[in-house]
């Protein structure tokens, strides 16, 4: 089974998402033991600057003002804490650019390490309030999951993997895509939003039970 995973690193409910499909697949082991997963880039703010921009600008634009704010994350962070998860969004400074951070999980994916790597960079941005469009962190981070620094760099400084990206988020927006998460079963099921496990089982369990094609 493939499970391809349309999401934004900066975006908490995708984070949130990610958490509880893993739990969704340990309700079904025979699926996580066959799962591919697949992560694809989109940009919540495809025409952000490539340096980000700070914070408070970034709420202030969204929210109009930070009591606006502080409600919409409030729910937010009880969501998290049901999943584990940490936020500290006092500890943000920046809202990045993340063509960069989905260009390090491509970079991964084709090491076998996709996994991880997002879960570090959600990780990085959301409780550590690190500045994952920088490139200096994304090779620190890159260190963490168990890559060559230097190479990471490299890598990053290349521009590979950008047009990729790009592609994914075009590709995404074409199909009507323009909330994260989004997780497309076996490309022919589909959730929209960091929905409770019990809502991918079914959908596990169609794909599973589902008529294969018969070449001729």
């Amino acid at each position: 089974m493939r499970i391809d995973i349309v999401s934004d690193v900066i975006c908490p409910w995708c984070y949130i998402g990610k958490r509880r499909l893993d739990r969704a697949l340990r309700a079904r082991p025979a699926v996580a033991a066959s799962a591919t997963l697949s992560w694809r880039a989109f940009q919540l703010n495809p025409e952000m600057p490539a340096s980000g921009i700070s914070r408070d600008a970034y709420l202030s634009a969204k929210f109009g003002n930070a009591g606006h704010a502080r409600r919409a994350y409030a729910s937010v962070a009880e969501a998290g804490a049901a999943e584990g998860i940490e936020f500290d969004f006092d500890r943000i400074r920046r809202t990045p650019n993340t063509r960069d951070a989905h260009r390090l999980i491509r970079y991964a994916a084709r090491r076998g390490r996709a996994e991880p790597t997002v879960e570090a960079l959600f990780r990085a941005y959301f409780r550590d309030g690190r500045d994952i469009g920088d490139r200096a962190t994304l090779t620190d981070i890159a260190d963490e999951v168990g890559f060559e620094p230097a190479h990471a760099a490299d890598y990053l400084a290349s521009g590979d993997g950008l047009d990729e990206v790009l592609s994914e988020d075009r590709s995404a927006r074409r199909l009507g895509i323009n909330a994260v998460p989004c997780f497309i079963i076996d490309s022919g099921y589909a959730i929209s939003g960091a929905q409770e496990p019990e809502f991918f089982l079914p959908l596990f369990d169609l794909a599973l039970n589902a008529p294969m094609a018969v070449e001729e």
